[in-house]
């Protein structure tokens, strides 16, 4: 039909330049390796920055960064896709289209739907995990503090919170979690025959070694020493578990002491090269060191996996333990997926109202210049001494004559197939009685 069409494309452009395109772009854990997952990462002090130089050099009105071990991802408003992949390597000093092959755009609906299974934990490495929620909520803190959190990101953000939370409290969908710390212990234990008779270290003290913690404090090691870059936050873990507290500087000296090593630091270099590993072997007399790097980048060199007497897992290894069982609460997923359908629909009518505002404006703008032109006519008749009866008549018929004289015209010039779509139009809009043929 050619009146909706013409109307839909019309009103589609002019929206489409007033409100942009709403899509997310990145990588995570199914379409990218940590090798390259780690090379696209953004420390939490570098997002910020980073914001503001993707709305300096690019054509985005809004954008978020939400970066973890698992995935970093760029949600936007305005601008193109491409424009942003380019920005995403050129930022990290990579040659262009090296992410080509790893990268996922998700425009519109799909990027709500997405965004919302995110904060969930359905799209997770971990099913159901609960870091993610509060990852997400601080990217968004991180966009409004760079000041590149606008309307429409800001209300996608908090929707998202709350079908996170909804979700979370009406499905079982968290008791499914089976956490990056859990399946580290189980590997530990497939080495040791038993934890407690085993030295831990604690690289960091953010939540994701938080969470390791409680998890190996659970089996009762040996010892616990927790080593942090700041000794203030390291001895606040530390004290929570009976523990000790070291600088990352004392990791050297003491490293040759610890059977099981856990790390997870925001470090963009790493930690523990391989030089400094084998030294500690041979001062151990080949005696086995368990590591697991929770890290992105990589706290712990990869070269160091291939040391004997070294059993190094990844995020990547720990996955593989995960999947294995994720054979379970297939009612929960079910009945979360649902849920997020529902809600993705509500934002997306929500997002559908946005966008027919400027066209509103535009209309009452238009018609308000009509009334406005004829009311200046009708006070100039009346300072002549035109009878007020006739400035009356005058004014009411020029308003209507001006406001159908766009219309009429169109359709006037209408060939006969578009003017009896834009007659059907008419008739719709202005809630005409249907005319006989």
């Amino acid at each position: 039909m050619f009146a909706v069409s013409f109307t839909s494309m019309l009103l589609s452009r002019y929206n489409s330049k007033v409100m942009g395109l709403l899509y997310t772009l990145g990588l995570n854990h199914t379409t990218a390796p940590l090798d390259v997952r780690e090379k696209v990462s953004f420390s939490p002090d570098a997002v910020s920055t980073a914001l503001r130089d993707l709305l300096g050099r690019r054509r985005v009105k809004e954008a978020a960064i939400l970066s973890t071990c698992n995935r970093t991802e760029v949600y936007c408003r305005g601008g193109e896709p491409e424009e942003v992949a380019h920005w995403l390597e050129d930022v990290h000093r990579l040659p262009q289209r090296t992410l080509e092959p790893h990268l996922y755009t998700l425009k519109k609906d799909e990027a709500v739907t997405h965004a919302f299974r995110v904060a969930c934990g359905l799209d997770s490495m971990v099913l159901g995990e609960p870091q993610i929620l509060g990852q997400m909520k601080q990217a968004a803190r991180s966009a409004e503090a760079a000041g590149t959190l606008g309307l429409v990101l800001n209300r996608l953000f908090q929707h998202t919170f709350a079908v996170a939370k909804d979700v979370r409290t009406h499905t079982d969908i968290g008791s499914a979690s089976i956490s990056m710390a859990a399946a580290a212990v189980k590997l530990a234990e497939r080495i040791f025959p038993s934890i407690s008779e085993q030295n831990l270290l604690l690289i960091g003290a953010g939540e994701m070694i938080e969470l390791a913690a409680a998890h190996f404090a659970a089996r009762k090691p040996k010892s616990i020493v927790v080593a942090n870059r700041t000794i203030e936050r390291g001895r606040e873990l530390a004290a929570q578990l009976n523990a000790e507290a070291i600088t990352l500087n004392e990791i050297p000296d003491r490293l040759a002491q610890f059977d099981m090593v856990v790390t997870c630091t925001a470090s963009p270099l790493p930690i523990l090269g391989k030089g400094l590993v084998e030294r500690v072997i041979h001062k151990r007399r080949h005696a086995p060191i368990f590591m697991v790097d929770l890290a992105v980048p990589r706290d712990i060199e990869k070269e160091v996996g291939n040391l004997d007497d070294v059993f190094l897992y990844s995020l990547d290894d720990l996955s593989e333990i995960i999947r294995s069982n994720l054979q379970v609460r297939r009612e929960a997923i079910a009945q979360a997926e649902e849920m997020v359908s529902v809600q993705a629909v509500a934002f997306l009518r929500w997002l559908e109202g946005r966008s027919v505002v400027p066209t509103i404006n535009a209309l009452q703008s238009h018609h308000e210049a009509l009334r406005q032109k004829e009311l200046e006519r009708a006070r100039r008749l009346l300072a002549n001494g035109t009878p007020p009866e006739e400035v009356m008549e005058a004014l009411t018929r020029g308003l209507v004559n001006k406001c159908l004289h766009a219309p009429l015209q169109m359709l006037n010039r209408a060939a006969d197939d578009e003017r009896t779509d834009l007659t059907a139009l008419y008739q719709r809009i202005y809630q005409l009685p249907e005319q006989d043929s």
